[in-house]
């Protein structure tokens, strides 16, 4: 229990205690053998008080009440001596597991309430698999008293050899072929009575990691600067719930740390001049930290990775050479074959080149693709397409293989790396996680890419916006040519009578 003054914690307190177990006879023999020679017999029974606080047979809260409750029980004067000896045997409790404690601050009553929750002791065979509790019990009774405490937890197996577990065959029958459930009609009214009953139901689940990434007022005043300019208006927010779920809103939304809050709620112009927040600002300086922290990563992630692997190529040059097998390789189906490029056709067939697709790692790929080294920047994009995006390898040179046919086929466009993870992008969104469905999904883009390009070349009309016709072609007067220019005298007369009966048509028009 971490309490830096003693007057947050006194006998006017109020508490209450928070269980969803009960205690059996294992458990009983666990607090004695095993926790009371750890952490003493005044904090188990300071265990065992809080765990009285509610019947044997209810879990949930207790009443609240005031902590002159604990210090009269268990003998305590209510004095700073009282309360420090509390607070190191509660926290003894907490240091092995047994409690965990949280401070309600109730706005209210300006004044704060004590939250006891229990925790079970661990059954035999999990503490002995917790090495610091193991090693604390050691030092104090001893390593024999630890392996003889141990023996006495487990019962000997009858007959004279354990049970082979190769013979063993399980013959439980399951739920569902012994009863069955009425699922055409659903009780909402049952459902949300259970919701509501149920006390664990606010505990465990999605509401456990809201309140993980849930800050509160003393978590943001404790790091943030005293001698900022905003300071004033974070205070603020002890009182302005409003204003702090504002802050927690966008510490969800770009995963912030607290250190990152105080950084943010300390830049200018994050709050008005009346002192609220200005949430627009807020999300914008957010963004921008959380790109940079993602960039940073995948660059710490990036350089780790080519060290990791350096020390691994330098120790281990022949992984398998102790082992005497060679790693298993993988079969590709023939209806997945792909083509083998123009680069490989003297050195390989379309067996050879397809298992190495399906078998060899990325980097070794690419060195087959280039005479000398490889580029530092393709090395750099597939690295963060393996470490960052979590692309199988296989799949990693199914899409090598599509870089490469696209540059051979004398098309324009360029590798860089926001194209190549443009594509892998899309795989992920697509599920691409095998082999398969890689050389599926390549084969679908060249179908896509051959329907484009025979409709671009059929016709030379060109689409304004989606949804939208193309362009009509506008048919072009063409020049007529004839042998002999000249009119002849009916063609003339009947020019000059047409072009007087458009002229009186006019006039009267006019009148």
């Amino acid at each position: 229990m971490r309490m830096k003054n003693l007057h947050h914690y006194t006998e006017h307190h109020r508490y209450c205690v928070y269980r969803e177990f009960g205690l059996s006879a294992l458990d009983d023999r666990m607090l004695t053998g095993a926790y009371q020679p750890m952490v003493g017999a005044f904090a188990v029974g300071l265990y065992r008080l809080l765990f009285q606080h509610l019947p044997g047979e209810q879990v949930g809260y207790s009443p609240l009440e005031q902590q002159r409750r604990l210090f009269m029980t268990l003998g305590l004067e209510p004095s700073e001596k009282g309360r420090k000896y509390l607070v190191e045997q509660a926290s003894k409790l907490e240091a092995v597991g047994l409690l965990q404690t949280s401070r309600v601050y109730t706005p209210e009553n300006d004044d704060y309430i004590y939250e006891y929750e229990l925790q079970p002791p661990l059954s035999p065979a999990e503490f002995f698999r917790t090495q610091h509790l193991t090693l604390l019990l050691r030092d104090k009774i001893g390593k024999f008293a630890v392996l003889s405490l141990r023996a006495g937890f487990s019962a000997a197996e009858n007959g004279e050899a354990p049970y082979s577990a190769a013979n063993k065959e399980n013959i439980s029958v399951p739920f569902y072929d012994i009863f069955e459930l009425n699922t055409h009609v659903i009780d909402y009214e049952l459902e949300q009575a259970l919701s509501e009953v149920s006390s664990s139901a606010q505990r465990t689940g999605t509401n456990d990691a809201a309140e993980e990434m849930t800050l509160n007022y003393a978590d943001i005043i404790l790091r943030f600067p005293r001698e900022s300019v905003n300071r004033r208006y974070v205070e603020q927010l002890r009182f302005d719930h409003e204003q702090l779920g504002i802050v927690n809103y966008v510490v969800n939304k770009f995963n912030l740390s607290v250190q990152d809050v105080c950084r943010l709620l300390d830049e200018d112009d994050i709050f008005n001049p009346q002192g609220q927040l200005l949430l627009d600002e807020l999300q914008h300086k957010a963004s921008m930290q959380f790109r940079q922290t993602k960039k940073r990563q995948e660059q710490q992630t990036v350089q780790a990775a080519k060290v990791v692997a350096l020390r691994q190529h330098m120790e281990e040059p022949q992984p398998y050479a102790d082992a005497g097998e060679p790693p298993v390789e993988h079969v590709v189906q023939m209806e997945y074959y792909v083509e083998v490029p123009p680069q490989f056709a003297t050195k390989c067939d379309i067996h050879q080149y397809n298992m190495m697709l399906r078998n060899e790692p990325y980097t070794r790929l690419l060195q087959t693709f280039f005479p000398g080294a490889v580029p530092d920047n393709l090395i750099d994009i597939f690295a963060k397409i393996d470490l960052s995006y979590k692309l199988p390898g296989e799949v990693i040179n199914v899409l090598i293989h599509y870089l490469m046919a696209l540059l051979v086929s004398g098309g324009e466009q360029r590798i860089n790396r926001n194209f190549v993870e443009a594509i892998a992008s899309n795989m992920l969104l697509k599920q691409v996680n095998t082999y398969e469905k890689a050389v599926q999904y390549i084969r679908d883009q060249a179908k896509v890419k051959g329907k484009q390009a025979a409709g671009a070349a059929g016709t030379r009309t060109r689409t304004y916006g989606k949804g939208t016709k193309a362009k009509p072609e506008i048919p072009i007067v063409q020049d007529i040519s004839h042998d002999d220019d000249s009119v002849s005298e009916e063609e003339f007369e009947e020019m000059m009578r047409f072009a007087q009966q458009m002229q009186a048509s006019k006039q009267k028009g006019t009148l």
